[in-house]
């Protein structure tokens, strides 16, 4: 008889205790300008009850668990609001895998080096391969050459993690994307012109038109 697969709820995050949830006789309580003290529970909630707010069970391991007086409903907002910002933040690389031939035209070049710039901009590495078929295998430094072109065409904004090198009938090489901050400006916006510019084209409209 086949057993049946259970299926398991997704394991939610505990929210603390606040107020009459709090189990303990006594709490150390955390006050700004009073430092840490250990009361009896029914004082800590009068405290909160007399300045409109929450008594919130913020470290429930110790012995008597540490609580603090604030807005509970503002707290976990800002707490949701904490992880929303670090998820924004938090990218996982992924390798991305570009596949080339020895014999590539320079259109389908400029393709396969745009789509690798791409994607080491968007902070994944690229691992690309370079297939022979037949007797192209004879030739490996057509390879290696083209190879070596892509990763000086990237080099502004990637470092090559795992050189080139054969693997069977294929070469393989893996780029990584530097940190932001090594990265080289890639120049001026279009249409943005420098100071020194600016200075020569007005320098030309005072003087006029020249005479002959």
């Amino acid at each position: 008889m086949a057993k049946r697969k259970s299926h398991k709820a997704p394991v939610r995050a505990k929210e603390p205790r606040t107020n009459r949830q709090i189990r303990a006789d006594k709490v150390r309580l955390v006050t700004e300008g009073k430092g840490i003290e250990v009361i009896d529970i029914r004082v800590a909630l009068e405290r909160a009850e007399a300045a409109g707010l929450d008594l919130v069970e913020v470290s429930p391991d110790q012995d008597p668990p540490v609580c603090k007086i604030i807005d509970y409903g503002k707290w976990k907002f800002e707490q949701q609001k904490k992880k929303k910002e670090q998820a924004k933040n938090q990218h996982v690389v992924s390798i991305k895998e570009i596949k080339m031939r020895p014999k590539i035209g320079d259109h389908d070049y400029d393709i396969k080096k745009r789509n690798t710039l791409s994607f080491l901009e968007k902070g994944d590495k690229v691992k690309v391969s370079l297939r022979f078929r037949g007797r192209e295998i004879t030739h490996p430094e057509l390879g290696m050459k083209l190879m070596h072109r892509l990763a000086q065409d990237a080099s502004e904004i990637s470092q090559i993690e795992a050189p080139a090198k054969m693997e069977g009938r294929q070469i393989v090489m893996v780029l990584a994307p530097k940190a932001a901050a090594k990265r080289k400006p890639t120049g001026k916006p279009e249409g943005q012109e420098s100071q020194k510019e600016v200075a020569t084209r007005g320098t030309v409209e005072k003087s006029g038109p020249s005479s002959e």
